[in-house]
């Protein structure tokens, strides 16, 4: 078990994989419960189809989603539910990450010990997370033995018994993990980042809880916490590999029918956040740690979720610390020697957003490497960037979107983000062709506007 890595990637969150041609479809009318719909039917250049995806939406509100691609033997079945530590009020802090924990240690049907036995002897891959916004239960296995991975997450999400001992078991690991990611210097950079720029609010906080929080949470508060945010409206089912869809159905509507889960209805009250809609905050914070590095993070304000110029920032971002020939690694790394690890990174979120440069050089670097970095952001700002790294950028961002969706689990990842956060999901063509509309003009004007705000400082060192 895993919770999400706090920290952002310089990579979109992109939707979507084609080969040739897609027959993407317009965002279309609210789908009726009971129905199923083709969203998308990817072709190639004979015309030959190569991937479909289709959605069912149960009339308790649980939506499957799967994408049948040809050419592979694997199945990844992801379940994703809407809730995440942004929907966490104080006393709840970390109640997801922990929720996740218990739901691995048994069932009515199943112990601990079966739900492990279940996709090991079938040599399957077996996981989960906590984001911010979502959490999301994984699994890979053969094409024949998808439905078994559905049967063993849709009997865990729905059918958890989460006893004392459970909980107090699984308190003392994430404590152990909390402890774990405060030993990782760039864990606790990334997490006083947030800190600094949300301040103590449920994206401020980090993902896992706190020591008090997780300590002092109840059996009694997770489990109503679980009862209340998991139902068949906040969930979405999503598979991709060499699988049918009305099979995937039927395997679906089998592991969550248990004790009438897919009859229960309406959604959770989440709480009023505020937080997001306010401006970041500026300023810096820093921890002292006997580290022979110091990290540090530095940014601004960026963008929302589905702001339309997440991809001029995606083409931007690239450009400045995307990769071995950004302006970063170049100006901090190649020409100066001030850094060994120096990188541009984008963060999004429903109405907020981050973009920032996080650094580790030795102490005696830190104001030198500041300097440099400074300058390289009000440069940008001033002048932005030029014809040669807008192409440069625009191939990267290409070649990740495609290379990053060769297998199943990447698709079937894609799946659950589109359907739960993103406001659709758009084919490869699609995204390609957003990428490539992005003008140097767009560019420029953006990095004016992002990069002469207010900054944020975060810095773990001694």
């Amino acid at each position: 078990m895993t919770h999400a890595n706090h920290r952002p990637t310089g990579q979109q969150d992109s939707a979507g994989r084609s080969a040739v041609s897609s027959d993407a479809q317009p965002a279309p009318a609210p789908q009726q419960a009971g129905t199923t719909e083709t969203l998308q039917t990817v072709r190639d250049a004979d015309g030959q189809v190569t991937s479909v995806v289709r959605r069912t939406l149960l009339p308790g509100g649980l939506r499957i989603l799967s994408e049948q691609m040809a050419g592979v033997r694997s199945a990844s079945v992801g379940v994703w539910i809407a809730v995440g530590s942004r929907d966490e009020e104080g006393a709840l802090h970390g109640a997801s990450h922990f929720l996740e924990h218990l739901l691995f240690k048994g069932t009515r049907e199943r112990s601990a010990m079966d739900i492990s036995v279940a996709l090991d002897e079938v040599g399957g891959e077996f996981n989960a997370f906590t984001a911010k916004e979502y959490t999301c239960f994984h699994a890979r296995v053969l094409d024949t033995d998808m439905a078994l991975a559905v049967d063993v997450i849709g009997d865990m999400v729905t059918n958890s018994v989460i006893t004392d001992e459970d909980v107090e078991a699984e308190r003392e690991v994430i404590l152990d993990e909390i402890a774990m990611h405060d030993d990782d210097p760039d864990d606790v950079v990334h997490n006083l980042f947030a800190l600094q720029a949300w301040g103590d609010s449920p994206l401020g906080r980090p993902i896992a809880g706190s020591v008090e929080s997780i300590e002092s949470m109840t059996r009694e508060q997770i489990l109503d916490f679980y009862e209340t945010h998991y139902r068949p409206a906040t969930m979405v089912v999503t598979v991709a590999g060499n699988v049918d869809h009305d099979a995937v159905v039927r395997a679906a509507e089998a592991a969550f029918n248990r004790n009438g889960f897919l009859e229960r209805t309406g959604t959770p009250v989440l709480p009023t956040i505020t937080d997001a809609a306010d401006p970041v905050t500026p300023g810096s914070r820093t921890v002292t740690r006997s580290l022979e590095q110091v990290n540090l993070v530095l940014g601004v304000r960026g963008l929302t979720r589905n702001d339309p110029r997440r991809f001029v920032l995606g083409v931007l971002n690239t450009a400045l610390g995307g990769g071995t020939s950004s302006r970063l690694f170049q100006e901090v790394r190649e020409k100066r020697g001030l850094a060994y690890s120096v990188y541009s990174f984008s963060s999004h979120h429903d109405v907020a957003g981050l973009v920032g440069v996080g650094v580790a050089c030795l102490p005696a670097k830190v104001e030198d490497t500041l300097t440099v970095v400074r300058a390289e952001l009000a440069r940008l700002a001033a002048e932005g960037i030029t014809p040669e790294e807008l192409a440069r950028g625009k191939g990267q961002l290409r070649g990740g979107l495609v290379l990053g969706l060769e297998d199943s689990a990447a698709r079937m990842s894609r799946l659950g983000k589109a359907e739960l956060v993103y406001d659709r999901l758009m084919s490869i063509d699609e995204v390609l062709e957003a990428i490539d509309a992005v003008t140097l003009e767009q560019v420029n004007a953006l990095a004016a506007e992002l990069f002469v705000q207010p900054e944020v400082l975060a810095t773990v060192g001694p």
